[in-house]
């Protein structure tokens, strides 16, 4: 998967799902998609509101509902999840469905699970998520019916990553 931010400083991105089909690389979904609300950054670090930008794996998945048939470990926990939201909020439905981006945290572990191998400071729980219309904390949105193609769909055993950032350090 493939996270093209608009600009380095903007919340604005497309993901993009490319699947390998023998020995070519087929693009098969892609979202309008939402990034940290101050856009990208090289250095992150915790509460800077940006998204780090790199490859990263993704390992496991997990949120308030029940598992949509996810190929990665499935942690549903609907207490776990909606600790970190206010259920009156716009974000209520945020953490529906999450696959953690493995940025500074353990793999193998609930996306939920707040270790942090390279310190606290560097920042973590960055996830991809269900949208919500507009900039996030530093986690990747995309739409619902996203969420659940993209649980469907990354395999394990084939490795999984997402390469991130803005457009104009992806294509340099």
């Amino acid at each position: 998967m493939v996270v093209y931010g608009e600009r380095w400083d903007s919340p604005d991105s497309l993901a993009v799902l490319y699947q390998r089909r023998s020995s070519t690389w087929e693009r098969t979904a892609s979202w309008p998609a939402h990034n940290g609300r101050l856009g990208w950054t090289t250095d992150h670090h915790m509460d800077d509101e940006r998204s780090p930008v790199g490859v990263f794996t993704l390992t496991d998945a997990g949120g308030t509902l029940e598992d949509p048939g996810s190929r990665l470990e499935y942690w549903q926990d609907d207490n776990a999840y909606a600790a970190m939201l206010n259920p009156d909020e716009a974000h209520a439905h945020d953490f529906d469905y999450v696959i953690a981006i493995d940025y500074n945290r353990l793999k193998s572990a609930p996306p939920f699970d707040w270790s942090r191998p390279d310190g606290v400071e560097k920042g973590g729980g960055i996830w991809l998520h269900t949208d919500h219309g507009d900039g996030t904390s530093a986690c990747v949105t995309v739409p619902e019916t996203g969420m659940k193609i993209l649980l469907r769909v990354l395999d394990p055993a084939q490795h999984p990553v997402v390469v991130m950032g803005d457009r104009e350090r992806l294509e340099s």
